[in-house]
C-alpha cells in the first residue's frame, strides 16, 4: 500500500470525506451491494484494505486486512475483525474465501500481484470484486489534476477498465460482470444513485469475476 503513514496520520480527514459526500457513498455502497447480492448467502468473504471499516460494516463483511494501525483501528470499532497486511502478499492460507472485496485499487503498490494474491485464496469458484474509480471519468481526471493538494491521492494510480479486465482475466478469472454509478463530478452528485450495468459512463465501476 501506498503512503500507510498518511492513512495513519489522517484518519479523521479519510472519515470526515464519507460526511461531506454522503450521497456518492451510498451510491458506490450500492453498486457494490448489487454484485455482492449476487453471491449465494451464508458464505465467507473478506476485504482488502479495509481502511476505516466504512464499506465493511454496511455490507455486512466481517473481516479483512488493514496495512494501517490507525485505520484499523477505527474499522474494529465497528466490528470487523482486522488482520495487519498488505493485498501483495496476503496473510492466508490458499483456498479460504468465498469472495474478496476490493474498495477502490488506487493505493496498491503492485495491483497484478494483489489480484494473484486473491486468486490464490479463493475457493474454487469464488468471486473476486473490485470497486474503482475509472481513469477515464470525470472523478478519477479531477483527482490526477488535483493531486499536488491532494492528501490520499497524491501518489494514487487509476486504471481503465480496459486495464483493470486485462489483469483480472490474465489472473485467472472468468465471467466478468460490471456495474456502474457517480454519474457527474462529486459536487454535483446531491441523491444516492441506482447503479447501471456496464460502464462508460459512471465514475466509480464494480466489476465481479469468477476463479476459473
Amino acid at each position: 500500500m501506498l503512503n500507510i503513514e498518511v492513512f495513519d496520520n489522517y484518519v479523521e480527514d479519510y472519515e470526515a470525506w464519507y460526511d461531506k459526500y454522503p450521497e456518492v457513498y451510498e451510491s458506490e455502497l450500492a453498486a457494490i451491494r448489487e454484485q455482492l447480492t449476487k453471491l449465494p448467502e451464508n458464505i465467507r468473504g473478506i476485504e482488502v484494505g479495509v481502511g476505516t471499516g466504512r464499506f465493511a460494516q454496511p455490507l455486512g463483511i466481517k473481516e479483512g486486512i488493514e496495512p494501517s494501525e490507525e485505520m484499523a483501528k477505527k474499522a474494529i470499532t465497528r466490528n470487523v475483525e482486522i488482520l495487519k497486511g498488505v493485498a501483495e502478499n496476503l496473510p492466508y492460507g490458499d483456498l479460504q474465501f468465498d469472495f474478496v472485496l476490493f474498495v477502490t485499487v488506487c493505493h496498491l503498490e503492485n495491483i497484478k500481484l494483489a489480484i494473484e494474491q486473491v486468486h490464490r485464496v479463493l475457493k474454487h469458484k469464488g468471486s473476486i470484486i473490485i470497486g474503482f474509480l475509472d481513469k477515464d471519468q470525470s472523478i478519477a481526471k479531477e483527482y490526477v489534476e488535483r493531486r499536488q493538494y491532494s492528501t490520499f491521492f497524491k501518489k494514487a494510480n487509476f486504471y481503465t477498465v480496459n486495464y483493470i479486465k486485462q489483469i483480472v482475466e490474465e489472473a485467472g478469472f472468468k465471467n466478468l460482470e460490471f456495474n456502474q454509478t457517480l454519474f457527474g463530478d462529486l459536487n454535483t452528485i446531491t441523491e444516492i444513485q441506482l447503479p447501471k450495468i456496464g460502464y462508460g459512463e459512471g465514475s466509480f465501476v464494480v466489476v465481479k469475476a469468477s476463479k476459473k
